[in-house]
């Protein structure tokens, strides 16, 4: 077998910008989003521009309404070594 490269990252990615990626992914403005999360569409735009700490609570709430793992919004860029799964 070809020997491979691991892929390197190439961009960071703060906690504000993930969220923001991935609700621009999710085809959703933040006033959608507030009105799935509760959050204010104020607090939103602090957390995506770095303003306001994303936290552990609203980040299950976001991630449920963006249908991702709470973990992606708050360790954006965080690297898991690989290991055998035996």
């Amino acid at each position: 077998m070809k020997e491979f490269r691991e892929a390197k990252k190439r961009v960071e990615v703060s906690v504000g910008e993930s969220v923001r990626i991935i609700r621009e992914l999710q085809e959703l403005s933040q006033n959608q989003l507030s009105a799935l999360t509760g959050i204010p569409q104020s607090t939103l735009s602090a957390i995506e521009n770095g303003r306001v700490n994303l936290g552990v609570e609203r980040a299950k709430v976001l991630a449920n309404a963006l249908k991702c793992h709470p973990a992606v919004l708050l360790f954006p860029g965080w690297e898991v070594p690989f290991e055998s799964a035996a």
